[in-house]
């Protein structure tokens, strides 16, 4: 129930955004173009804006191009071709493979094919008026997702980097859990804990390339892209990040039994930072303070023995010289601060979301 209700408080916003989008997209239809029934208007607002919010305006491009490329090409099979079986499948096929010179997205494809069907079906007229429908819906969600309600590009950032640390927080919590474990209780499955990492960092460079595309064409922030690029620089050290605590995951489940009980504490003391990162929301205080807890987990860390132990340590000293990067620490001082045990760093500062 709660996270249902999460989801609920989590989407309310976007959710009124589109109904009121929807509702326009079809006033509009109906009295600009006097559509006697204007379903294609607001489904293509709708389409339009049922995507993450920054990437909105993306999905409005597509869909627009989609429906122009497939009503060409169905008013062309429709021309030559007639009404029949045939037509509808020759305008489909050209209209995908159009879709697919275009962008390849699955959007515009299925726009593509629809608008293709639609005009050998339904003739000249409703092929323009899906056009015209598709033109007006797509605007109308233009207008609500770059002009009235642009996204923030610093929300979209922090709670991708948010989320991501919180998933690596938590994949190193089990990994430590498993350390702790008897042989007996030990799960040996290592992609319970890999597998929700590789798609947080897939959701978290997705997002970085809808932060990027508003900072280029949001009127708002076309003209501060620097802080936003700043922010954007940190979510690329969260990558590799990322692969550092797959490494020490990885390693972490081939040590021997003597060794696992000994990293257990340090890969749960980094789990412990990555989940104070996650909570920080770019405060300074917080980022200071988890960089020097990361230099206390590296200095306690066990010390070298065989291999496979001094592989995990070198992994841990990654991991750490990662967060210290992330959290604002040149990378050079970072790992020197790694190397030496050094109980302090600086950590610069981030962008204030309102700057």
């Amino acid at each position: 129930m709660y996270e249902a209700w999460s989801r609920v408080k989590g989407n309310l916003w976007p959710v009124l955004q589109q109904s009121a989008a929807a509702a326009l997209s079809w006033w509009m239809a109906g009295t600009v173009f006097d559509h006697h029934v204007p379903l294609f208007a607001p489904i293509a607002t709708l389409v339009a804006l049922n995507t993450p919010v920054g990437g909105r305006g993306t999905n409005a491009v597509r869909v627009m191009s989609g429906v122009i490329a497939g009503v060409v090409v169905g008013q062309a099979a429709f021309r030559f071709l007639g009404h029949g079986d045939g037509a509808v499948g020759a305008a489909v096929l050209c209209a995908l493979l159009v879709a697919l010179l275009i962008d390849g997205e699955r959007i515009t494809m299925a726009q593509a094919a629809v608008g293709a069907v639609i005009s050998v079906a339904a003739g000249q007229q409703a092929g323009i008026d899906r056009v015209l429908d598709a033109l007006l819906g797509a605007g109308v969600a233009l207008v609500f997702s770059q002009v009235l309600f642009p996204p923030h590009p610093f929300t979209l950032l922090r709670r991708a980097e948010a989320a991501t640390l919180k998933g690596l927080g938590r994949a190193l919590e089990l990994t430590a859990r498993a350390l702790d474990a008897s042989a007996d209780e030990r799960e040996d499955r290592p992609w319970k804990e890999l597998r929700p990492v590789y798609t947080l960092l897939n959701d978290l460079g997705r997002t970085r390339d809808d932060a990027i595309a508003v900072a280029r064409r949001t009127p708002r922030w076309r003209g501060r892209r620097e802080p936003i690029q700043r922010e954007i620089a940190a979510t690329r050290h969260l990558d590799l990040l990322g692969n550092s605590c797959l490494t020490l995951i990885r390693g972490a489940t081939i040590l021997d039994p003597v060794h696992r009980k000994a990293f257990a504490a340090t890969v749960r003391g980094l789990a412990g930072v990555l989940d104070a990162l996650g909570e920080a929301r770019g405060s300074h205080v917080v980022f200071q303070h988890a960089a020097r807890r990361t230099l206390d987990v590296v200095r306690d860390a066990p010390e070298r023995g065989s291999a496979v132990p001094v592989a995990v340590g070198e992994s841990v000293r990654l991991v750490a010289a990662d967060i210290l990067v992330f959290a604002g620490a040149d990378a050079d001082e970072a790992e020197r601060a790694v190397r030496d045990g050094s109980t302090d760093i600086t950590v610069e500062r981030r962008a204030h979301p309102g700057g």
